[in-house]
């Protein structure tokens, strides 16, 4: 059983599940949009991606976002997934994040797509 997130009720009035693929996807957008700090019992969790936003767009803070984008997957997801590549994107004020990955557990290639 995986809990659907953000946590909400199905129209049983029970948790709400999901399935394998979604979980995971769920669990990639977690680790991308919070910020070290954020979670009382983990405060080193997450990426802080959100941060970088409002720094000014250059090659360097792509390739900078883009590992540490990486690093951060493969410390709290590296059971669940390999990520074969990450690619960001800052348009405005917004910021486009593609993770191409395998999930260990099939061995099916994945492509999540973020924007914030």
């Amino acid at each position: 059983m995986n809990l659907s997130f953000p946590l909400h009720f199905d129209n049983n009035g029970r948790t709400a599940e999901t399935d394998q693929d979604r979980h995971i996807r769920n669990l990639i957008g977690q680790v991308l949009f919070t910020s070290p700090g954020e979670r009382v019992n983990r405060p080193d969790f997450g990426c802080g991606l959100l941060q970088l936003v409002f720094e000014p767009n250059s090659d360097e803070l792509a390739t900078t976002t883009q590992f540490l984008i990486l690093g951060s997957l493969q410390q709290w997801l590296g059971d669940l997934i390999e990520v074969n590549e990450v690619q960001t994107e800052i348009i405005d004020s917004s910021l486009q994040v593609t993770v191409v990955y395998t999930v260990r557990r099939t061995q099916e290639p994945k492509i999540a797509h973020f924007l914030r």
